[in-house]
């Protein structure tokens, strides 16, 4: 087993996969492997019966719905590999059928809440305007927090206002920004040289000027988050999620907002129509109703 884990594990590096999503592959995989030496079953005698049972192992573990969903694509996916080099002649979760997982967004911050916490960092200090540009950039464009973190100093073109980001899957697109991302961008590229002891390429430095963590930014939007007195669930995506609901708010058609976050799939996006149209009834409700 562990020989053929290790084999896939190349396959997925061929496939340029990232690194996380690699690990989660493993780690499921690991896990079914587990399971099914516990059953005195081998990866060449499992049928469906197996799959469903180890599905219900992880309902009794209390995982969610969305981490066995995941669990069964990454099994599916080895599977098809093994049936590939000839390891096993049928796939057994082939017709296993996907539970659908609804697609949830946290709650999202008014445009005053966005100004109060894209206010509270200190731009009398390099640490402040650094997080200020994050920050900005972050709400203008809509990123995902490594598309972010990964940014250069060449995918960003102040002259033209806007940013190049690349998703895990290596898929480039072009992201206008506003002339406030603009503004605090220019502000930390003039003292970016400070931070920058290693001359790297990378954008956004820490303080020991190497590329930032993904624990290192939740940190920033966590003490920002506290700062600004906000009482809401904000999260190292609040700014993302905020970024597509008030451009749909202000008239932006959907097609254009799944393009600019980089959904593959429509229905990804349109949780943001629902969470507009929730909020637009409860608007209407607040001001017509006498009791409100």
């Amino acid at each position: 087993m562990n020989g053929l884990l290790l084999a896939y594990t190349k396959e997925m590096e061929k496939k340029h996969m990232s690194k996380n999503t690699m690990d989660a592959y493993v780690r499921d995989i690991d896990r079914f492997f587990n399971f099914i030496k516990d059953r005195k079953e081998s990866i060449k005698t499992v049928e469906v019966i197996s799959i469903m049972a180890y599905v219900q192992y992880l309902q009794k573990k209390g995982k969610a719905l969305s981490s066995i969903v995941r669990n069964i694509v990454s099994l599916r996916n080895f599977y098809k590999y093994l049936m590939l080099r000839g390891v096993i002649d049928e796939n057994p979760i082939l017709y296993y059928q996907i539970p659908k997982v609804e697609h949830s967004v946290p709650e999202i911050l008014t445009v005053e809440e966005v100004d109060k916490l894209l206010s509270s960092p200190d731009l009398s200090t390099d640490k402040g305007i650094r997080d200020k540009a994050m920050l900005e950039v972050m709400y203008a464009a809509g990123m995902k927090v490594m598309e972010l973190l990964n940014l250069t100093i060449y995918d960003i073109n102040l002259k033209l206002s806007y940013v190049r980001c690349s998703n895990s899957k290596k898929k480039e697109r072009i992201i206008p920004i506003g002339s406030v991302a603009v503004k605090y961008l220019k502000k930390y590229l003039n003292i970016r040289p400070e931070l920058n002891v290693y001359n790297l390429n990378i954008l956004f430095l820490n303080l020991k000027g190497v590329k930032m963590s993904r624990q290192g930014f939740w940190k920033i939007v966590k003490h920002y988050a506290k700062e600004s007195k906000i009482n809401k669930n904000i999260n190292a995506f609040t700014l993302r999620h905020s970024f597509a609901v008030h451009l749909l708010q202000n008239g932006a058609d959907i097609k254009s907002v799944q393009e600019l976050l980089g959904h593959k799939d429509l229905s990804a996006t349109q949780v943001y129509s629902s969470v507009l149209k929730r909020n637009k009834i409860a608007e209407v409700y607040k001001k017509a109703h006498p009791r409100a």
